[in-house]
């Protein structure tokens, strides 16, 4: 129960840093798309506000179809979420960690669309004419939190190989 208390800290920390950083976003800039270079051709905090889905994702649909496909059914995803992050207590610390993550990362983001009806993102990584879609702390606990789920898959199954070899052997 000890890592369930250390994880629910983290979610919360990760959901305040996410809400802070946001609300500074919408403080410091005047308007939607003002920019500030923090590197110079690679990195800027940008203020976008995204009614999508990653990389804008749905942000054109009905407003009835956006409440239902980023609001209802990612709080029904966070809730099994939770059951998911409660299954994994007894697990690999990894998994329970990435779920621990998503969960952080959905909330943060579920906040912002059920206060503004959108999601405000301000990083901003590009090179010349090249840039990847803003971003925001929720969406890079989410993002991690695939990097761990993917690398479990790769490690289950490098795990399994090796047991199956060892087993002809």
């Amino acid at each position: 129960m000890a890592r369930f208390w250390k994880l629910l800290v983290m979610i919360c920390f990760l959901i305040i840093i996410d809400q802070i950083t946001k609300g500074w976003t919408q403080s410091y800039f005047k308007f939607e798309g003002e920019t500030l270079a923090v590197i110079q051709g690679f990195f800027s905090l940008t203020y976008v506000k995204n009614p999508g889905a990653a990389f804008g994702f749905g942000g054109q649909a009905s407003p009835l179809a956006r409440q239902i496909m980023f609001l209802a059914v990612p709080t029904l995803f966070s809730i099994w979420v939770v059951v998911m992050l409660f299954k994994s207590l007894k697990g690999p610390f990894h998994m329970s960690l990435a779920y621990a993550l998503i969960l952080a990362g959905a909330v943060g983001n579920l906040i912002d669309r059920f206060s503004l009806g959108y999601v405000v993102d301000f990083f901003l990584f590009y090179y010349k004419e090249h840039d990847f879609p803003a971003f925001n702390v929720a969406d890079s606990c989410i993002t991690i939190a695939a990097f761990l789920l993917i690398w479990d898959v790769f490690w289950q199954y490098k795990n399994k190989k090796k047991i199956q070899a060892e087993s002809q052997a």
